[in-house]
């Protein structure tokens, strides 16, 4: 039996802000993917095509970088 989903997110907002972030703070995808311990291209999926970022993508966007970035 399928589950029915009322609400799907959309990840692309959130992926800009990592991007953003990433950018700011003179992160390559390479660098952050080495701190972070994931693949950059995960990360091009995240902040480019708004993939769902698994739970422990979500937490290190409460982990200051470097240089905070202001909205």
């Amino acid at each position: 039996m399928k589950r029915e989903v009322e609400f799907v997110y959309d990840f692309k907002a959130f992926g800009q802000a990592i991007k953003k972030a990433r950018r700011a703070a003179g992160y390559s995808r390479k660098k952050l993917g080495h701190e972070l311990n994931l693949a950059p291209r995960y990360l091009v999926s995240i902040e480019n095509e708004g993939q769902h970022p698994s739970q422990h993508v979500h937490i290190f966007k409460f982990i200051p970088f470097p240089h905070r970035v202001s909205s």
